[in-house]
């Protein structure tokens, strides 16, 4: 009895996987063509991304590469207008990140808005370094501190304030001073002495070996004399 009662059951399970094998044969007799043709089509849209990757955007990234060599040379010489706009043989950072942008590596962009920022073209200068988005903390918060400088150069004291505590609260080391230090002086030019006063006396707290933490104390006692 438990044989005839076996069979049953295989034979049921056999035609449960006849019956699905013959709905998977008849759904790939009906979309087979479809989904080939999909399959066929995500292989040539890999293929030619494959294809744009290297023989397109690698060589147009080492050709940008090659041409900011020219342009950080000038750069370390302190030729920022050279660095920037290049002399007619060799192209300057505003061209290379109008012909490349980011192929060049991000860094042009803070290139570019510290040679604006120099030539005391300060909106240019924010313009690129807001487009700065390089992940290694110094470079970034030195990126920070610079739209903090053209805001100072542009008198808007209140937006430099806001940039430098930005920079200052980016990284943790001896650099945070520098930009501590700014925003105590912009805290200053608005009068805020006693933010000021906090600010320095961070920097006396946090930093004392900085070069800023040895001259902190003259700014300390100027402010407490006057509050």
């Amino acid at each position: 009895m438990a044989n005839v009662e076996n069979r049953k059951q295989e034979e049921i399970r056999q035609e449960r996987v006849i019956e699905q094998v013959s709905k998977t044969e008849e759904f790939f007799s009906k979309y087979g063509n479809f989904i080939w043709g999909c399959l066929a089509a995500i292989l040539v849209i890999g293929l030619g991304i494959l294809a744009y990757a290297k023989f397109y955007l690698q060589p147009r990234k080492a050709e940008a590469m090659e041409q900011t060599y020219p342009a950080e040379a000038s750069f370390r010489n302190a030729e920022y207008d050279l660095a920037l706009n290049g002399d007619g043989n060799v192209l300057g950072f505003s061209q290379i990140i109008n012909d490349y942008g980011t192929k060049a590596g991000k860094a042009v962009y803070l290139y570019a808005g510290i040679c604006e920022l120099n030539l005391g073209n300060y909106d240019s200068a924010i313009s690129y370094l807001k487009k700065y988005k390089g992940k290694d903390e110094i470079l970034a918060a030195r990126a920070l501190a610079c739209i903090g400088d053209a805001y100072s150069g542009l008198e808007d004291y209140k937006s430099a304030l806001l940039w430098y505590e930005k920079a200052a609260g980016k990284i943790d080391n001896m650099y945070a001073a520098t930009y501590l230090l700014k925003a105590g002086v912009v805290c200053e030019e608005l009068g805020d002495n006693a933010k000021a006063l906090q600010l320095y006396k961070t920097i006396k707290d946090k930093y004392p070996q900085s070069k800023e933490g040895y001259d902190i104390d003259k700014y300390i006692t100027r402010l407490e004399s006057q509050l």
